[in-house]
């Protein structure tokens, strides 16, 4: 039965009972509209008032908190709306240790190269390559088990066409397994073209497992994943949502990027899986973007996230990659994985940036779609700038998503007075989600600069130390500066009316995103 077909169908069962409920009371149909009206408005305020006391006694920060209990009090019906599509689950406690119990028994096996890697760091000579950011490998060694890892080698992709070519090609060349997880994976040409190879593949033997998460890939209809399944593909989705209008889940969304090939190649960054990352959306305009290719230990780390994930969706215990054997690569890059979520006992990631920009003595330079940092985020960079640090900021100069633009906005003055230097990218659009400090560390991933990427989304980034893999991202970036333009302070304070509003509402509405 289609959509509309139940709708009618249901208003025609709904309209018929109360006909026939008004018959044998004998009131008007009216009567009785006034009187579920009564009984509906008094359960919406009930309700209203267990959701505010629910906020209220939550362990939250207080910003948000307010901001809950304003929308809730001056609009109660809207606020509870609101609430049921992106307030936080009353059960993130139980979802998220649900899914952590499933990683503990990987993660207890780590244990060893956990110990063997903070002995090396002892051992650093003075003046080392590594010296300044002992403290962040630490830090993700201890908040979220990231493997520090000196065997690596990475290859930085450009863009949607670079990116992509390199994914097919290992695509193709998969002899033993695939393991595919995506925020958002599209039915169109590019979509279609790995689902082929994905096909292909899983007829050849190979074994292939794809996690989509089930909201960003909501238009993803059933004849595409269909195909998938009729060709021995394993595909799963991330918190299915039968309703995602009424789901609490919408909020704790899977929003990692991973590509695993034969537990020997490995693929993250910011791209999704369809034409518009190609640069074909009209609204958008070309898409600049940074993705990595690895191979070596990093690999093993991205590994073991795909494994824990996997676990959760399907219940299935994947064994790690037996064929792996050890190299030592000619310019290798040191790096740790780094993975963040409701399930996590710390913000991982947005740890790690806030020791990043915290031990810069240079330079920060930073990519981000979305600008939407915590106080303890701004307060790190404004103190940076005002200390003599190169802080530069791209940001986009138009908008993919409304009240994230503004909200993005509303913290260009503060930063800007404090001595960061902001660009908006004219080019298209950028979606690259890049940090580098001092031309030493790095992070590339799927995190955003924002609160939903810091505290609700699942996301995974790659923490780099070195300098040949920064030189290319820095390089990168000043290719970017080139296509971008500089918010000048004295200009942005003329501002409009109109824009000020607009920042003003994205601002109240970020800490309820």
């Amino acid at each position: 039965m289609s959509k509309k077909s139940f709708i009618i169908s249901t208003s025609t069962i709904v309209i018929a009972l109360l006909i026939v409920v008004a018959v044998f009371l004998k009131v008007s149909i009216v009567d009785i509209l006034l009187f579920l009206k009564l009984i509906i408005s008094r359960f919406f305020l009930l309700y209203a008032l267990a959701v505010a006391i629910f906020i209220f006694l939550d362990n939250d920060e207080p910003y948000r908190t307010l901001s809950w209990l304003l929308v809730l009090l001056l609009l109660p019906y809207v606020g509870i709306v609101l609430y049921i599509l992106l307030g936080k689950n009353v059960r993130p406690k139980r979802v998220a240790s649900r899914k952590k119990i499933s990683d503990m028994s990987i993660e207890e096996r780590v244990a060893e190269s956990q110990t063997d890697a903070i002995n090396y760091l002892i051992s650093v000579n003075e003046g080392g390559v590594l010296t300044q950011h002992t403290k962040i490998i630490k830090l993700l060694l201890k908040n979220s088990n990231s493997l520090f890892g000196i065997n690596n080698k990475v290859e930085i992709l450009t863009n949607g066409v670079q990116t992509f070519s390199r994914i097919m090609r290992s695509l193709i060349e998969a002899k033993e397994n695939i393991y595919m997880e995506y925020f958002i994976i599209k039915d169109d040409q590019l979509g279609n073209k790995i689902k082929d190879i994905l096909i292909d593949k899983a007829k050849q033997g190979v074994k292939v497992k794809v996690i989509y998460d089930a909201v960003g890939c909501w238009k993803l209809g059933k004849e595409f994943k269909q195909q998938l399944i009729d060709a021995g593909v394993e595909i799963h989705p991330f918190y299915p949502v039968a309703f995602p209008i009424l789901s609490r889940k919408l909020n704790y969304r899977n929003h990692r990027k991973i590509l695993i090939v034969d537990g020997e190649t490995g693929y993250l960054g910011g791209l999704n899986i369809g034409d518009e990352y190609l640069g074909k959306s009209e609204k958008l305009g070309f898409w600049r973007d940074t993705h990595m290719k690895i191979e070596g230990e990093g690999v093993r780390s991205l590994e073991k996230i795909f494994i824990n994930d996997w676990k959760f969706v399907s219940g299935e215990i994947l064994e790690a990659n037996q064929s792996y054997k050890p190299r030592t690569y000619e310019k290798h890059c040191i790096m740790q994985i780094a993975a963040s979520g409701p399930d996590s006992d710390w913000q991982n990631i947005h740890q790690g940036y806030f020791s990043l920009i915290a031990t810069a003595k240079e330079r920060i330079w930073i990519e981000t779609p979305y600008l939407v940092p915590d106080e303890s985020l701004r307060m790190a960079l404004k103190t940076a700038a005002l200390s003599g640090v190169d802080v530069k900021i791209i940001i986009p100069n138009k908008p993919d998503h409304f009240f994230v633009y503004w909200a993005s906005r509303d913290n260009i003055e503060g930063l800007v007075e404090a001595g960061v230097k902001i660009y908006t990218y004219e080019r298209g659009f950028i979606h690259s989600k890049i940090l580098t400090v001092d031309g030493m560390a790095a992070s590339v991933g799927t995190a955003n600069m924002d609160i939903r990427s810091f505290g609700i989304n699942y996301e995974v980034n790659a923490f780099i130390y070195g300098k040949e893999t920064i030189e290319r991202l820095e390089q990168d970036f000043i290719m970017d500066l080139q296509d971008s333009k500089i918010i000048d302070y004295e200009s942005h304070l003329k501002r409009g009316l109109k824009e000020k509003t607009l920042e003003a509402l994205g601002r109240l509405v970020s800490p309820i995103q």
